[in-house]
């Protein structure tokens, strides 16, 4: 089983505090049946560059690799980052190197607000020019936002992957909205079988790791097939890694 997207680092961004906290969110990964995290921590490129991205990283991952070398029952932990969205991303030329270790995958954070035509195109940009795979970090959270439909449906035809978090999927409350966000992610579900999900863990308390969870919820309102074509899904987009 695989957490796709977490924030488990210790003190590179908002999730874990330090190496304790770590320790406890692996355990708790551990014991919900996950084998295979994906370490994504924030990027946002007007706080920083790439490169102090990735030394901060490689510094976080090192004391988690360590960790690892003494308790190896703990599930294995890929490095990758939470990309922000800014204008122009689709002509970076830095891009592969914020992509999932090993990968051409890059995990993409869209703005709480208004998708606009440029955003569109940078998104093309990213598919078609820079030749990513691309993964749209927890949709489940803007598509209210979007009054103007035009760009939304555009994106939604598009060949990428649809991350939900799993909180939404559990509750008809989330952490950031409530009702519409769990009815949203079972709409999807149904309609696109292009998806993955997340645990968007960032600490062990009102964030917590919560993979096992939205599994079952999964199973009992979606259907065991259901269930079994999401981890097809997974492990087809992520093999190899």
């Amino acid at each position: 089983m695989t957490d796709f997207h977490t924030h488990i680092l210790p003190g590179i961004d908002d999730g874990s505090k330090d190496m304790d906290m770590t320790e406890q969110m692996l355990e708790a990964e551990m014991q919900q049946g996950v084998s295979h995290i994906f370490a994504t921590p924030h990027f946002y490129a007007h706080r920083r560059s790439v490169d102090s991205f990735l030394d901060r990283r490689s510094a976080a991952m090192d004391k988690v690799r360590k960790l690892l070398e003494s308790r190896p029952e703990l599930p294995r932990v890929t490095a990758g980052a939470e990309v922000y969205y800014f204008a122009g991303i689709g002509k970076s030329d830095r891009l592969p190197d914020l992509c999932i270790d090993g990968s051409d995958i890059l995990l993409l954070e869209m703005p709480f607000g208004q998708w606009h035509s440029s955003m569109l195109d940078d998104i093309e940009d990213i598919l078609c020019k820079r030749r990513l795979r691309l993964v749209m970090a927890h949709l489940d959270r803007y598509e209210h936002l979007q009054k103007d439909r035009r760009v939304w449906d555009r994106v939604m035809d598009m060949p990428l992957t649809i991350q939900l978090n799993c909180e939404p999927i559990i509750n008809s409350g989330s952490f950031f909205r409530k009702n519409h966000d769990h009815k949203f992610c079972f709409e999807v579900l149904s309609e696109y079988s292009n998806c993955i999900i997340g645990s968007d863990c960032h600490n062990i308390t009102d964030r917590a790791p919560n993979i096992s969870k939205a599994r079952k919820v999964i199973e009992e309102k979606a259907g065991a097939a259901r269930l079994k074509q999401l981890d097809t899904y997974t492990e087809e987009l992520l093999g190899g890694l």
